[in-house]
């Protein structure tokens, strides 16, 4: 496993404490979508957009992340 954590690390061009910034930053933000979709399948006028907005703007981050 560390092997192949080195490996992906080296892949990314990022060291072990700026891949943990961006994956905790996805990680909190995918939280936050989560529970506005959770909230909009209860109440559908809540969050019409949010969760995937949300996505959407993640996405966007993620691919300019890539070299």
């Amino acid at each position: 496993m560390i092997k192949n954590s080195k490996k992906h690390l080296r892949n990314v061009e990022e060291n072990y404490l700026q891949h943990m910034g961006a994956a905790l930053k996805i990680s909190i933000q995918l939280m936050i979508a989560s529970i506005q979709a959770f909230f909009h399948s209860i109440i559908p006028a809540l969050f019409t957009k949010s969760a995937s907005s949300k996505i959407k703007e993640l996405y966007l981050y993620i691919e300019s992340r890539k070299k």
